[in-house]
């Protein structure tokens, strides 16, 4: 198991296999809603019709219900938020509650549901 250890504010380790500059600089998110991982660039969300940064849920939820998605809500599940296709479709959207921990694989999940009207992209830089 070759590769650096990083200790976060609260004392908790992580390795980080191939540590780059940037794995050591970027410890959190650059803003709520971007996926990074040690080493890469930050992700967002964009919906293609209209070129917008998905920046929040309510963003996103009201670009899904303009595709035909609903929210579903179920009570067994109190850390995520759901949409489906319909209640015939096996089609599901799961994110977790807090936009913050909007991560790539959330942003690919909605993607590859919504292919014409979504993409992941690097974060614009400033």
């Amino acid at each position: 198991m070759s590769g650096v250890w990083i200790f976060d504010k609260k004392g908790v380790a992580r390795l980080v296999s191939n540590p780059t500059r940037e794995s050591f600089e970027q410890k959190e998110p650059p803003q709520p809603g971007t996926a990074t991982a040690p080493g890469a660039r930050p992700r967002v969300l964009v919906y293609l019709p209209a070129n917008q940064i998905i920046r929040s849920y309510s963003d996103l939820e009201r670009r899904l219900t303009e595709l035909g998605w609903t929210r579903y809500y179920a009570g067994n599940h109190p850390d995520l938020i759901q949409f489906h296709r319909s209640d015939d479709s096996v089609h599901l959207i799961s994110l977790p509650r807090d936009f913050a921990n909007f991560r790539s694989i959330h942003m690919y999940d909605i993607v590859v549901k919504n292919r014409s009207f979504f993409e992941v992209r690097d974060l614009p830089q400033p």
